[in-house]
């Protein structure tokens, strides 16, 4: 008799398989019986899909036979979602068995860790768990030398560096490397959004998402970085921050040779040697790899500028601006120089500082072969050469070549003077405006002395 998970609607994957992607293709053989397998063509785990056919699980290397019933294996899973929380297992939604069922028995929890002491229902849950003390390790990528505990995490890893996306959506073509980002994908053509937030009502097309989403509310940040204070409310967040501290570039362009943290911002960069600008603004001849790039630039036009710092009122086009611009007041300065002592608010701060050690410039113009020290310098630098000036102040005829510029000229006509003197009332239109008005104190101030 098969049984249903009251905890979760993780679906397309029976019990015994998940407990054999969890532990590894090859570490045990299971055979079970009178077990019927629903869905195995929609698992998340393709690589094991020849398995378990016959109701029996092949490994030639395997000395297991071990036998567990229906039951066992029901209270296995149960235990995953109220002890065993390092693997998460939220991403698909379908039904996991037909069961008339309802409620989960009651946990028996006899095999003890000898390390920490914690109690598990079955003793492979123990074992999984005890390579959590062991650091059991074995399966090695040979291409950035990670480890992991299970080969199908390995196997999963792997696609990071291949590029390989298996799961290609019927209706747009879009590929993704790990079959739960398929179905989740699916769902925005069907427009399907079914977990609704108790909170504040918004909707989500997985369970995984709205749970994601709930911490916004709860506040909850689970994710603690083991080099300093900060948590994070999503394991991927946590990831992107360690490589401020371990400065791992592992993701190499197989063009120019730049290295990256993030197997994401090498995508973004091969977009550039590809040309692809596919987001195109209406109001200027601009465009842009990504449609969170033309958003934002769109502000730039209608002069939007929604968050503001609690601390001398500045205002942002986007938050991660804003963020960064807390660093000033916070004095937190997470890019350190590997050379010297020396951190900085900012990553291409550390690049232009790394150049006193190295006496490189890593960015250089296509036109003229001049030398930068960051992108956003060759950037300003390339406008001498094209003498693009998109943005247009939509007051007067003037047209500008950067954003911030056509930002400093509407306050012209607004009026707005953003930058306010700490020593007196008087505010400014301008940062240099005011930096000229402090000598004004600085000056009074050595006089009377």
């Amino acid at each position: 008799m098969p049984f249903s998970c009251t905890e979760c609607d993780w679906g397309n994957c029976d019990i015994d398989r998940l407990i054999l992607s969890l532990l590894g293709v090859n570490q045990l053989a299971f055979e079970f019986k009178s077990l019927r397998y629903l869905n195995m063509q929609n698992c998340n785990y393709e690589e094991q899909k020849n398995i378990l056919k016959d109701g029996v699980f092949p490994d030639e290397r395997s000395q297991c036979e071990e036998v567990f019933s229906e039951s066992e294996l029901f209270k296995v899973k149960q235990e995953m979602h109220t002890e065993y929380r390092p693997y998460e297992f939220s991403k698909c939604d379908e039904a996991f068995l037909n069961s008339s069922q309802s409620e989960s028995p009651m946990l028996e929890k006899p095999y003890l860790c000898s390390h920490c002491g914690k109690a598990f229902s079955h003793d492979i849950l123990l074992k999984s768990h005890e390579h959590t003390h062991t650091g059991g390790e074995s399966h090695q990528c040979f291409e950035c030398n990670k480890t992991f505990v299970y080969n199908n995490q390995l196997i999963t890893h792997m696609r990071t560096h291949t590029g390989e996306k298996p799961y290609q959506c019927s209706q747009c073509g879009k590929a993704f490397s790990i079959k739960s980002n398929l179905t989740s994908h699916k769902k925005i053509h069907t427009g399907e959004r079914s977990f609704q937030c108790t909170q504040c009502d918004k909707t989500f097309s997985s369970n995984g998402y709205l749970k994601i989403h709930m911490r916004l509310h709860t506040g909850e940040k689970p994710f603690k970085c083991s080099q300093c204070d900060k948590a994070f409310s999503q394991n991927g967040h946590l990831i992107s921050h360690m490589t401020i501290h371990t400065g791992e570039k592992p993701y190499q362009c197989s063009l120019c040779d730049k290295k990256f943290s993030l197997n994401t911002h090498l995508v973004r960069h091969m977009k550039i040697h590809a040309g692809e600008k596919p987001h195109h603004c209406i109001h200027c001849k601009k465009a842009f790899l990504f449609n969170s790039e033309l958003i934002l630039h769109m502000k730039s036009h209608t002069g939007e500028r929604p968050y503001q710092c609690q601390e001398c009122n500045k205002t942002f086009l986007c938050d991660s601006r804003l963020k960064r611009h807390m660093r000033i007041h916070t004095g937190e300065s997470p890019y350190e120089c590997k050379q010297c002592d020396k951190a900085f608010i900012r990553n291409s701060e550390l690049t232009r500082h790394m150049s006193i050690h190295t006496g490189k410039k890593p960015y250089q113009c296509s036109q003229c072969a001049k030398d930068f020290l960051s992108n956003g310098e060759l950037k300003s630098h390339m406008i001498v050469h094209s003498g693009e000036k998109p943005y247009q102040c939509s007051q007067c005829d003037k047209s500008f070549a950067r954003s911030s510029h056509l930002i400093r000229h509407m306050r012209l006509h607004t009026g707005e003077k953003t930058y306010p003197c700490s020593q007196c009332d008087k505010s400014f239109l301008t940062n240099g405006n005011l930096k000229k008005h402090l000598k004004i104190h600085t000056d009074k101030k050595e006089y009377s002395i």
